[in-house]
C-alpha cells in the first residue's frame, strides 16, 4: 500500500499553477500535502488535510475525482494520459493520520449552536464550530450520523466503520453531543432550540422525499425507492429480476447493491441516451463490469406485479427527449426501484416561522447562508438539492465563517439564574457493603 501511495506521490510535478487544485470544490492544496509525504512528514500532511476538510476521509473515496482533483491533472494531456491518482494518496493519509487524532474539547466561549442533521453538512459544521470553541449539539432523526452518507451511499462503497470512527474523534473526543431519534419540527421546534438558549441553529436536514414518476402501478408490492432502498435494502424482497429507473449515481448504487443481495438480473432503464448518463464514469463502469445490463431510450409508463411497460423515446444532441407514441413493450421484472432523485420534505419547515422555501421546497438563503429568519442558517442539500458530499462541505466551511461573526456579534447574554440560590438536594448514596450482614 505505501510503496503504491509513493509511486502515486512520486508522479506529481509539482505544477506552479496546479490544475488539480482548481478542480477541487474545496481547494485542497494538493501539490503541499504530497510534498510534506514525500518529505516524511506525514503528521503536517494529514493536519492539513483534515484542517481544510473534516470529512477527508470520506471525500477521498466518494469524490467523483475524474472529474475533480485527478480530472484535472496535467498529466492528462501527456501522452501516458496517466494523472496522480490523489485519492489513493488522500485515503491513505487521512486514515494513517485518523488514528492519532485524540486531542480533546477546545476551550469554550460561552455560546452554543445547534445542528439540525448530521449529514456532510451538518458534520462540517460542527465540527469547525467546535474548534473556535462553540458549544455544539447536533440532532438527529435517525439512530446514528451521517445522513446520505450512511443512509444513502452503499456500505460496499463507505463503510459504516469510518462515520463511526468520525463520530468517536471528531464528536465525542472534541465534546460534541449528538442527540439521536430527535426530529426538529415534531415534538421540540425551532422556536423550543432558542428558548434553551441555542445562539444560532444550523438547519442541514437534507432530502428525505423520493421523487415518483407518478405513474400507475407505482404503489405495487414490488416496488421500492431509491432512497428507502438504500437505507435498508435488505428489507425489501424484489426477487432475481431487478428493474431500475435511473441512470445516476443513486441508481447504480441501487444496481450495485442489489447484485449483492442475490438479484440475477438487473437492469438500469433511462429515458435518454447513452451519452446524457448522470453517473460518474467510475460507478456506471463498475455496475457494468458487475453484470449490470443498461438499457437507454425507454420511458416507463406503467409498473405491473411482473414487470414494466415502456414507450421508446428519441434524444436530441440537447438532452431533449421526445417519446414515440405506440412503440409501447413490456418488460419482464419481480421487481422495480425507483430512482429519479429526492425533493425536500420536512416538519421543520411547516413549524417555523419566518423561513421561506422556493417552489421545490428547498431553503431560500442568502450568500452567508442565513435564511429569513434571524440566527437561522442553512446549508448542504437542504439548499442546493441532491449534491456531492465535497459539495456540502464546501458550502458549510463558508456558512460556518458567517455563523462565527454572527454569533460573535450579538450583544452579551447576562440573564440572571432565577433558581441560582435554590437548595441542593442530595441523594443519600447507600453503603450497600456495609448493610450487608455477613
Amino acid at each position: 500500500m505505501a510503496l503504491h501511495v509513493l509511486d502515486e506521490a512520486n508522479k506529481c510535478l509539482g505544477c506552479k499553477k496546479p490544475l488539480c487544485r482548481q478542480g477541487c470544490p474545496i481547494n485542497t492544496n494538493i501539490p503541499e500535502v504530497i510534498r510534506l509525504l514525500k518529505a516524511g512528514e506525514m503528521d503536517a500532511a494529514g493536519k492539513m488535510l483534515f484542517e481544510n476538510n473534516p470529512l477527508t476521509t470520506v471525500c477521498c473515496i466518494v469524490c467523483n475525482h475524474e472529474k475533480q482533483c485527478e480530472g484535472h491533472c496535467i498529466r492528462n494531456r501527456m501522452p501516458s494520459h496517466d494523472p496522480v491518482h490523489f485519492s489513493v494518496i488522500e485515503d491513505y493519509i487521512s486514515t494513517t493520520y485518523a488514528n492519532k487524532m485524540t486531542m480533546g474539547p477546545a476551550p469554550k466561549n460561552g455560546m452554543k449552536a445547534a445542528i439540525v442533521g448530521s449529514g456532510p453538512a451538518g458534520l462540517t459544521i460542527a465540527v469547525l464550530l467546535a474548534r473556535w470553541g462553540y458549544d455544539i449539539t447536533i440532532f438527529e432523526a435517525r439512530d446514528k450520523i451521517g445522513g446520505i452518507m450512511r443512509y444513502g451511499i452503499p456500505n460496499f462503497r463507505l463503510p459504516d466503520s469510518i462515520l463511526d470512527d468520525f463520530q468517536y474523534r471528531h464528536l465525542e473526543l472534541k465534546g460534541i453531543k449528538v442527540r439521536p431519534h430527535t426530529s426538529i419540527g415534531r415534538t421540540l421546534t425551532i422556536d423550543d432550540l432558542f428558548r434553551d438558549g441555542y445562539d444560532s441553529v444550523f438547519i442541514g436536514s437534507g432530502l428525505r422525499k423520493p421523487s415518483a414518476m407518478h405513474i400507475k402501478g407505482e404503489s405495487l408490492g414490488n416496488v421500492a425507492f431509491a432512497i428507502d432502498y438504500l437505507s435498508d435494502s435488505k428489507a425489501f424482497n424484489l426477487g432475481d429480476s431487478v428493474a431500475v429507473v435511473g441512470v445516476g449515481n443513486s441508481a447504480m448504487d441501487c444496481a450495485r447493491t442489489a447484485v449483492r443481495n442475490g438479484a440475477r438480473h438487473v437492469v438500469c432503464y433511462s429515458r435518454s441516451s447513452k451519452q446524457f448518463v448522470q453517473a460518474s464514469q467510475y460507478e456506471y463502469s463498475y455496475a457494468k463490469l458487475e453484470g449490470v445490463i443498461m438499457r437507454f431510450n425507454l420511458q416507463p409508463v406503467e409498473i405491473r406485479e411482473n414487470g414494466m411497460i415502456c414507450r421508446d423515446t428519441v434524444t436530441d444532441e440537447n438532452g431533449n427527449v421526445t417519446e414515440i407514441p405506440g412503440s409501447e413493450k413490456f418488460y419482464r421484472h419481480s421487481g422495480v426501484i425507483v430512482a429519479i432523485g429526492q425533493s425536500a420534505e420536512s416538519t421543520l419547515i411547516s413549524t417555523t416561522h419566518g423561513i421561506d422555501t422556493n417552489k421545490k421546497g428547498l431553503l431560500t438563503v442568502d450568500v452567508d447562508g442565513s435564511t429569513t429568519r434571524p440566527g437561522v442558517f442553512a446549508g448542504g442539500d437542504a439548499v442546493q438539492g441532491a449534491r456531492t458530499v465535497v459539495e456540502a462541505v464546501a458550502m458549510a466551511k463558508q456558512v460556518a465563517e458567517y455563523m462565527d461573526i454572527y454569533m460573535k456579534g450579538l450583544p452579551g447574554k447576562y440573564k440572571v439564574d432565577p433558581y441560582a440560590a435554590i437548595p441542593v438536594f442530595e441523594d443519600p448514596v447507600p453503603d450497600a457493603i456495609g448493610e450487608q450482614r455477613i
